[in-house]
């Protein structure tokens, strides 16, 4: 073969190999990318998904977590050593600590149908009470439950309409007006209760909405150990952090809805012979006798 023959060949191959590099960056440019996996919360049609909200990352209180809560790391107990948690002011003011050396177990995000009745069982059962943070749209969807945990001796707490995590940025004005019709779907169905306390969703306070919580009476209402219960990652991790971060006068943060709270259910059942153990458990005071 004459070496005309050979350069010939040879430049016919490079033009092979380049026009096939080419196709296949073509294709690949063209193929879907493969869906985003979700957190492995099951979707209900019953209740609706908080925890699904994205992180509010716009407020200049704590970084947020997928929740919009807090991380660990931005607790106030995430550093406490010591036999009692810190006392100390949370966001804006926001309480942390019950001031004595009870804890406060405390529940986001219900009434719901499927675990609410579950953790008013269980503290039942262990003569333990706790505070309730309510979404208005979920009390006035099941009365039945809120009238349940004024019953049992709960305290409870406005957690704004429908968990609005960036309520804070709203005026003051559209606030109050969250704040009011959350208020008054609690007391349509228990017209007993005293709500002395608002947790802002997210925990993601700014001084408008402590000033008019404040204003309407409820104190803003933090916590100092959260467990990430609403991140689902199971009982046992549940239960690790609240016996590991709890101290004297912690407000701890659960939740009864907003997504699968079996975890939470289950790591509560285990958790509240352990904590009687060591702490005395109170429902948070509303002023009330």
């Amino acid at each position: 073969m004459s070496a005309s023959t050979l350069r010939a060949a040879g430049l016919v191959t490079v033009v092979v190999a380049a026009l096939l590099g080419s196709a296949f960056a073509l294709g690949r440019s063209l193929m879907p990318e493969h869906p985003h996996r979700g957190s492995g919360v099951a979707a209900s049609v019953h209740a609706p998904h908080y925890g699904d909200q994205p992180p509010s990352t716009e407020f200049p209180g704590p970084p947020a977590g997928d929740h919009g809560e807090p991380s660990p790391s931005a607790s106030p107990s995430g550093s406490s050593h010591g036999p009692q948690a810190d006392d100390s002011e949370g966001p804006y003011g926001a309480l942390v600590s019950t001031g004595s050396a009870r804890i406060a177990l405390t529940f986001d995000d219900g009434p719901d149908p499927q675990w609410t009745p579950q953790v008013l069982a269980l503290l039942k059962e262990y003569g333990v009470r706790a505070t309730f943070c309510v979404v208005g749209e979920n009390a006035e969807a099941h009365p039945d439950l809120v009238r349940s945990i004024v019953a049992d001796g709960h305290s409870i707490c406005n957690h704004s309409w429908n968990h609005d995590v960036t309520l804070g940025k709203r005026s003051a004005e559209a606030i109050r007006d969250d704040l009011t019709r959350t208020n008054d779907a609690i007391l349509a169905a228990a017209p007993d209760a005293r709500i002395a306390y608002f947790r802002q969703p997210g925990g993601a306070w700014t001084y408008p909405v402590v000033s008019v919580c404040e204003e309407m009476g409820m104190t803003p209402l933090h916590w100092a150990v959260d467990p990430t219960d609403w991140q689902v990652p199971g009982a046992d991790k549940i239960v690790e952090t609240v016996l590991t971060e709890t101290r004297q006068g912690s407000i701890v943060l659960m939740h009864d809805a907003g997504g699968d709270r079996s975890g939470t259910v289950d790591a509560l059942q285990r958790l509240l012979p352990e904590l009687l153990h060591r702490f005395q458990l109170e429902a948070l005071p509303t002023g009330t006798t």
